[in-house]
């Protein structure tokens, strides 16, 4: 049978590090950092789903654009990326960022100490979870039917299932700023050279590629 990879996949931070500023709010999922400056590399492609007009670049950002869907089959997902809510939910209207049709297609597993029932949005369906990362994981294997899962963030989160030693693959886009605070995956990227081969490729949008996968 073939194996069912953990993948990070189009993971954007910053030169300095950070996958999100802080604090986190309603108006602003992602603090201090501005999302415009994160995704312009993948918005700017011809691939980007959410794309109204025609045009957009090909190469290799719309590469990666387009493999972000590639076998995937379930995500796991911080809390802290599906709302910004904390502490036990006082409301359960909240049903996250994305509207009535979220971009995911897959069971999706939300990593909270606070539990809420599953519900479905379109071809996305929510399940809140709490548990060690390899019980988690394990759940998500199962829901994907045989396809991999997608570890979607945010950055603590990724960090918890690669101190767990979990992660087969990673695509992390740096991009060319600095946010100075906030929630990190890295100081750089060789803090993981020991346990991952890893090749930069630079885009002509200015970011750079890591892909890094397990020795």
């Amino acid at each position: 049978m073939k194996q069912q990879l953990l993948r990070v996949q189009n993971f954007t931070v910053s030169g300095d590090g950070f996958g999100a500023g802080e604090p986190q709010s309603l108006e602003r999922p992602f603090g201090h950092a501005e999302p415009s400056a994160f995704f312009a590399w993948a918005g700017a492609t011809a691939s980007w789903p959410n794309r109204t007009e025609p045009g957009g670049s090909r190469g290799i950002d719309d590469y990666f654009t387009r493999d972000f869907s590639r076998n995937i089959g379930a995500e796991i997902v911080g809390r802290n990326k599906f709302s910004p809510l904390r502490g036990p939910w006082q409301d359960e209207e909240w049903k996250g960022w994305w509207g009535d049709e979220p971009p995911f297609g897959t069971p999706v597993f939300v990593l909270t100490h606070h539990s809420r029932p599953s519900f479905s949005l379109g071809a996305t369906t929510f399940h809140f979870v709490s548990g060690e990362p390899t019980d988690v994981l394990a759940r998500a294997r199962a829901a994907a039917d045989g396809r991999d899962v997608r570890l979607g963030g945010g950055a603590q989160t990724i960090r918890e299932f690669l101190d767990a030693d979990l992660v087969d693959t990673l695509h992390v886009a740096v991009c060319p700023i600095r946010l100075g605070s906030g929630s990190r995956l890295w100081q750089s990227p060789t803090e993981l050279d020991d346990r991952f081969h890893r090749e930069e490729v630079p885009s002509p949008a200015g970011v750079v590629h890591h892909l890094l996968w397990r020795r």
